[in-house]
């Protein structure tokens, strides 16, 4: 079956009725950095350095390149992911790799505004791009906080999926994208921002300081332990947030749009918690398995990464339906070598049998889910790109000759 085939053209047909929807209620970005993206796309041209790339979604995968090229960083540099830390530079290149993407990410949609290229496959690209991210920035903001390859790193990624998967979920129930007055992808920034900016200048050892010997040790509440670590401090306040700030959000905003539209909200819940109570679950049991040695030999980078790409096909299948109008999407097939891991790992713990994973059988099993989970998301996301393609006109990186001036900018339209 041809690639332009891939989605029945009766779904394509509702790309004619899309239109971009959001709302940013941050006092940051409206008062303060919407001045500086305003500043930033003049930095980029409407002809570009290589011809023909002027699409915006070029420079979301610029954007997303940084976070990568920082993942190696951490991969290289700071393979522990230790208080001990790494060279302080690395940290620094994790503060310009974030602001960059985050600069990147905010400003694709204003150049394709200015370009007249604006199209639903750049929201496609550019959410898909950051439920990528999520796996990139936890493992830097774990490195960071110098948590190891340990239960909370594992814990710190998770919460960051869940929180973007109910915002995507939001979206399409919605249909607008909605961020608060205090959201991740712009206070949030600015906050890991600094905290890089910090651990560059005192080293990651200074989260693992107990509050009573801390800078913010009269901030401190009498009923939290003294002897808290600050980076344990930091975590609980990140779940903390989510469990009473975001997820609430999310869900009363997903109430009154199946209300308006005479849904059963529970059912939808239920039925739409599928795919992330299966990865959240499966990664978990596999993960923290007791005979698991992934975080034992240290894999959790490889582990977040691979699961990460498997994440990044979840919400953008999501992203995907929200688009194409289509039901939401509940399973994808990414998910069985997830589920398979979590269940070899634990079959010691429901029967009684010897360990099947050994650290060498784990690790290359891992590694095969690497390999699998690239090559299974990079062929569903060429299908996809090519189908939105094709139906609407247009390339995915490059404006096509018919629609550029003589000059190669874009024509008005």
């Amino acid at each position: 079956m041809p690639a332009s085939d891939a989605i029945p053209k009766a779904q394509l047909e509702n790309l004619k009725l899309y239109r971009y929807s959001a709302v940013d209620k941050s006092f940051t970005s409206r008062f303060i950095l919407r001045h500086y993206w305003n500043w930033a796309i003049e930095l980029f041209p409407l002809w570009m350095a290589t011809p023909g790339f002027e699409r915006p979604n070029l420079i979301t995968l610029t954007g997303l390149m940084f976070m990568v090229t920082n993942v190696i960083f951490a991969a290289i540099f700071v393979p522990g992911m230790d208080p001990e830390g790494g060279p302080r530079w690395v940290y620094f290149s994790f503060a310009i790799g974030l602001w960059l993407y985050s600069t990147f990410d905010n400003v694709d949609g204003k150049q394709a505004r200015r370009t007249g290229t604006s199209s639903p496959l750049g929201e496609l690209f550019d959410h898909g791009c950051d439920a990528l991210n999520c796996s990139f920035a936890a493992v830097l903001q774990a490195t960071t906080l110098g948590l190891g390859h340990s239960h909370m790193s594992v814990v710190l990624y998770g919460i960051a999926a869940i929180g973007f998967y109910l915002s995507t979920a939001e979206e399409y129930h919605t249909h607008v994208l909605y961020l608060g007055y205090i959201n991740a992808p712009t206070e949030g920034v600015i906050l890991s921002c600094i905290v890089f900016i910090a651990t560059g200048v005192y080293g990651p050892s200074i989260w693992h300081l107990p509050l009573n010997q801390s800078s913010v040790k009269d901030w401190v509440p009498k009923f939290i332990p003294a002897d808290t670590l600050v980076c344990d401090a930091i975590i609980w306040q990140i779940i903390a947030l989510f469990l009473f700030t975001h997820a609430p959000v999310c869900l009363f905003a997903m109430y009154k749009a199946c209300k308006a539209q005479n849904k059963p909200f529970l059912n939808a819940l239920f039925t739409q918690s599928i795919p992330i109570t299966i990865y959240t679950v499966s990664g978990y049991l596999w993960i923290m398995s007791p005979y698991s040695t992934l975080l034992e030999e240290k894999h959790f980078i490889l582990f977040a990464i691979t699961t990460g790409i498997v994440f990044g096909r979840i919400a953008s299948k999501i992203i995907l339906a929200h688009l194409l109008k289509a039901d939401f999407p509940t399973f994808t097939v990414m998910l069985l070598p997830l589920m398979s891991g979590a269940l070899i790992a634990n079959l010691p713990v429901l029967f009684d049998v010897s360990p099947i994973f050994t650290a060498q059988t784990e690790y290359l099993y891992l590694c095969a889910y690497f390999a699998f989970a690239m090559i299974a998301y990079t062929h569903w996301a060429m299908v996809v790109i090519d189908s939105f393609c094709s139906f609407l006109g247009i390339n995915c990186l490059t404006i096509p000759k018919a629609k550029r001036g003589s000059n190669g900018k874009p024509k008005a339209t």
